[in-house]
């Protein structure tokens, strides 16, 4: 036992000695418990146990804090005796995380479809499309042109919120015609662009914020349905996050209008069957609706794979249009996204937390059981 401690205690020294404050190794433990790709190529974590290092979104099961030790660089790691994981392969997703970078940078400053051709793109990086695609999808999960059209609308979003006029945030960003926008950017925008660039002016939201076993939950509403229900740690930023998106709606905390839609959705997050249904205020493309529609058919305590979820609603090629169905999903739980996993049966990512993910379904599997 003593001598446990005293490897414990060593670790923390050798993390201390390498720069790693106490708040940094907690920031590190918190990324590595989300398994988030975008702290992959800032540390890595060497696990004792094993002897092995990884990259902080390794799909392998975690370990016990107190087996992990956090290394800024690779090199690190194996001076100290630890060898790369063969299964998320940190040393490989090194060179990839750099490639990406840069074609990151050329697809935000592209301003027509032109220039965000596949091979041209890879060409540019010196690289074969086989290389960049390898490169993308296990630094981000997408593909380089569905990361552009992330990237594009984002800063559609920014022109619009800074006053742009809508024809000159086309421009701007390089779409082509304003039936585009409208296609690609609806199921995003959850409204029209022209709604969204008032900033949700007229609308009425009220919100409420409860505790659960996963943390705070908030769910915003209209009078006509539930529209938005966030899970975090901080009431605070959970409100934030929901006046960032509508900063001109008439956001306030809800009276006892909805409370019954509050507990049961809570219930639901702690893993409990739907007791009543709930009526939904969201907007949608067609495609949209019925993936939601399709996952909440998802019986609670199982799961179903993103191609699955494509065959059921009739088309099996939409594989990725599915995933981004279920990432731009803002009724979260209502429809629940967190029963889809990728192929292989790992979890995909998750906009509230891997780890989160992880405990909804380990809580609707006992409960079904």
């Amino acid at each position: 036992m003593l001598r446990y401690f005293g490897d414990v205690m060593r670790h923390q020294s050798n993390e201390q000695a390498a720069g790693i404050t106490g708040s940094a190794a907690a920031r590190y433990w918190r990324a590595t418990l989300s398994r988030d790709h975008r702290a992959d190529g800032t540390f890595v974590l060497g696990v004792r146990t094993t002897n092995i290092y990884c990259r902080p979104s390794c799909p392998a099961r975690r370990p016990l804090r107190q087996n992990v030790i956090f290394f800024k660089t690779r090199e690190e790691a194996r001076q100290q005796g630890y060898r790369p994981c063969l299964r998320c392969k940190p040393d490989e997703v090194a060179g990839s995380i750099a490639l990406v970078a840069k074609a990151t940078r050329l697809l935000e400053s592209a301003s027509d479809d032109d220039v965000l051709r596949f091979g041209a793109l890879a060409k540019s990086l010196g690289t074969t499309t086989a290389t960049l695609r390898r490169a993308f999808m296990q630094v981000t999960g997408l593909r380089p042109r569905e990361l552009a059209e992330t990237l594009r609308l984002a800063k559609f979003k920014k022109l619009l919120r800074g006053g742009s006029k809508i024809t000159d945030a086309l421009y701007e960003t390089g779409y082509g015609s304003s039936s585009r926008v409208y296609e690609r950017s609806n199921a995003q925008l959850g409204m029209t662009p022209a709604t969204y660039q008032k900033g949700g002016k007229n609308m009425k939201i009220g919100y409420s914020i409860a505790k659960s076993k996963l943390g705070e939950v908030l769910v915003a509403a209209t009078e006509r349905g539930v529209s938005a229900v966030y899970l975090g740690d901080s009431e605070p930023k959970l409100v934030q996050e929901l006046r960032d998106e509508y900063p001109r709606a008439e956001i306030s905390a809800a009276d006892h209008s909805f409370e019954k839609w509050v507990s049961e959705i809570v219930q639901r997050v702690e893993g409990k069957p739907p007791r009543v249904e709930l009526p939904l205020d969201v907007q949608a493309t067609a495609f949209q609706r019925r993936v939601w529609q399709e996952l909440q058919r998802i019986p609670s305590g199982t799961t179903k794979t993103y191609s699955q979820v494509a065959q059921a609603i009739g088309d099996p090629k939409a594989v990725r249009a599915v995933a981004r169905a279920c990432a731009t999903n803002p009724v979260s739980i209502v429809v629940p996204c967190h029963r889809v996993v990728r192929q292989d049966g790992n979890l995909a990512g998750y906009r509230w937390g891997i780890s989160r993910k992880e405990r909804l379904l380990e809580q609707e599997r006992r409960a079904a059981s």
